[in-house]
């Protein structure tokens, strides 16, 4: 059975820096691209940040964190980190972890970040 667990999340001011982390288990973490979503209540959820599976290291990002979040994995702890610098009030969501297994897509169960002006 496929796990996706997201700890942590935080209250911090703008400016701040916090670390999301997502570890995966029930399947070959390696071979698996990830993503970061995050979501405002009422709206789409939308990407933020992708990283492909350890043979590639490709890692993408959206406009709007390009410079100031940073995704990466370690392979021998079956998680994906995305760090986060310079947070402003727009970034306070709830952050998703995603990955999807043979066709079937796995969700995190969201970890709230709040940042305050």
């Amino acid at each position: 059975q496929v796990q996706v667990v997201e700890p942590g999340g935080g209250l911090l001011q703008a400016g701040g820096s916090l670390r999301l982390s997502c570890s995966v288990a029930g399947t070959t973490f390696s071979i698996r691209p990830m993503d970061w979503y995050r979501q405002t209540k009422g709206k789409q959820r939308e990407l933020v940040s992708s990283i492909s599976s350890s043979n590639y290291g490709r890692t993408d990002y959206e406009d709007y964190v390009k410079g100031r979040f940073t995704i990466y994995r370690n392979n021998y702890k079956n998680t994906v980190y995305l760090q986060m610098h310079s947070l402003k009030p727009e970034d306070t969501d709830v952050y998703y972890c995603h990955t999807i297994i043979r066709g079937s897509e796995y969700w995190g169960q969201g970890t709230q970040v709040n940042v305050s002006s």
